[in-house]
């Protein structure tokens, strides 16, 4: 996916510089976004609308939509309700239903970025390939598979979930019949009839379970951990409700704001106090109860840890998939794949045809970061090497000019990310203000105030129902969650609502006399 760089030296790199002549009007621009997703589109049209003009995206594929264009299994969809899931500045009045499937996802995105003029500014199937800070001209070098490029300010908005991660388990890449990973879907590989095995229980394999068991000839399921699923409850929405929503998109409107706040309510029993969610560990029990017979299958199924600790799943017809007579639940961790065979711990083989990896994605480890080259050669991998951390999810010690979206500290497992993501827009838009007022040509946060603020987040999710005893992939490899926002979101935007120079080192212009602006001295 990314170019490998063994035995580069880390010194070389801040030599491999070009002269001013070589930096022609072609090679460079203002602004450098990578990714076409909710996070990158989105810093793309607020830039549009703040009057940027020189600024461009880098997209790998061919067209729009992050992980809402690459995940295309069946039953795919959001478990953020439609009215909530999308900008604020472009709400959609024709969703189909409650809960929006990804196809549609996909055509809002695509709109809006035809709406807001955003497709010249893309440059499809270019793959970033490395971005290196050169300190001596204060730019990002960045090298691509459709060339090379210089850029003042690089905005990361590929976004967590973007790398699949396949389960270590030996043998499995030697598989000897179809292997794939929910977010690589084989659409021309026909299921009908086939002896399937399912990897994982996330929130992907909830979703497709239900559409292939009734093509399967047999299911087996491999569980590691029974989710805590909740009823989704979801219904059309119908040709009234679009019409009034588009002819008064004040309704729309407040019963966004009303979901809104219905969801920020569960932060309390996440952050706060665990016990409120005892009420909805009932409702997902009695959930389980009505739509499991089985009583050794329900065993199987209910969760042995606080609701919220790993992501809280919606879902109703998962239970029923699951309980029909070719579906069989194994909770037996796999110790090999041989041939054609997974063979699990207790010495159970099962002779399978197809395996399908709903496994989730790299976040805390993601391949990125190997490849982004800040002050003095450290790759952002480096930095993070006992784990991802960024002041406010956004800004990196080390990094100047580099803007993360959706970075450390900034997912939820409550509310709405796009909320998050335009909490992030505007605290960068207010940056890129501050920077072309004063002649600012680097900005790079302190590092003590870095520290602080991790420190903070740490201390923070102590109490968190994130820390009370489950594996899940909000941990990173030292068992802290640098995943998570430990609070309310409101609180987020409130913080990061304007761009607090006062944390920042700022280097004027090399016009500018003046010297660096360490605004905290």
């Amino acid at each position: 996916m990314f170019n490998v760089f063994a035995g580069r030296d880390a010194s070389k790199k801040q030599d491999d510089t070009y002269r001013d002549e070589d930096l022609g009007n072609k090679q460079r621009v203002r602004i450098v976004i990578l990714g076409t997703g909710f996070a990158g589109l989105g810093m793309a049209i607020r830039l549009k609308q703040q009057g940027y003009k020189d600024f461009v995206l880098l997209e790998r594929a061919s067209d729009i939509g992050g992980t809402w264009r690459d995940n295309t299994y069946p039953g795919c969809a959001c478990d953020i309700p439609s009215h909530l899931y999308s900008f604020s500045f472009a709400l959609n009045s024709q969703w189909s239903r409650t809960y929006s499937p990804q196809s549609e996802i996909q055509a809002y995105l695509q709109r809006c970025a035809r709406r807001f003029g955003i497709i010249p500014h893309i440059r499809w199937n270019t793959e970033l390939q490395d971005a290196i800070w050169q300190e001596d001209k204060r730019l990002w070098q960045i090298t691509t598979s459709q060339g090379t490029l210089w850029t003042d300010i690089l905005i990361l908005g590929n976004g967590p979930l973007s790398q699949p991660s396949l389960p270590n388990i030996p043998g499995l890449t030697q598989f000897e019949g179809t292997l794939f990973h929910s977010a690589q879907w084989k659409h021309d590989y026909d299921l009908t009839g086939k002896r399937i095995a399912v990897i994982g229980t996330g929130a992907s394999a909830i979703q497709f379970v239900p559409h292939i068991q009734p093509l399967a000839s047999s299911l087996t399921l491999f569980q590691r951990t029974p989710p805590w699923i909740l009823p989704r409850l979801d219904h059309a929405i119908t040709a009234r409700q679009k019409q009034l929503y588009q002819f008064l998109p004040i309704i729309q409107r407040l019963i966004r704001t009303r979901m809104y706040w219905e969801r920020e309510l569960t932060a309390l029993g996440m952050v706060y106090r665990s016990k409120m969610l005892l009420k909805a560990e009932q409702i997902a029990h009695r959930h389980l109860e009505r739509q499991v017979s089985d009583p050794e299958l329900r065993t199987r199924l209910t969760p042995r840890y606080a609701m919220g600790c790993k992501r809280i799943l919606l879902s109703d017809d998962f239970y029923p998939a699951v309980s029909q007579p070719n579906v069989e639940v194994v909770t037996e961790h796999i110790r090999q794949v041989e041939g054609k065979n997974i063979i699990t711990e207790d010495g159970q083989t099962y002779e399978v045809d197809t395996i399908i990896c709903g496994t989730g994605f790299h976040v805390t480890d993601t391949e990125l970061p190997h490849h982004i080259y800040g002050r003095e050669g450290q790759s952002l991998a480096d930095k993070w090497r006992n784990g991802p951390e960024a002041y406010y999810g956004t800004t990196v010690a080390g990094f100047p000019n580099l803007f993360l979206l959706i970075g450390p500290n900034t997912g939820l497992g409550h509310n709405s990310m796009v909320y998050m993501i335009e909490s992030q827009l505007t605290y960068i838009l207010d940056c890129l203000r501050i920077m072309n007022k004063r002649n600012i040509q680097s900005i790079e946060v302190q590092s003590n105030v870095e520290e602080t603020f991790v420190k903070e987040m740490q201390r923070r999710m102590k109490g968190t129902v994130w820390a009370s005893g489950c594996v899940s992939w909000y941990l990173d490899a030292r068992g802290h969650n640098t995943t998570l926002w430990p609070g309310f979101t409101f609180e987020y935007r409130h913080r990061i609502r304007h761009f607090d120079a006062q944390h920042y080192t700022l280097l004027p212009s090399e016009k500018s006399p003046a010297r660096a602006i360490n605004t905290s001295k």
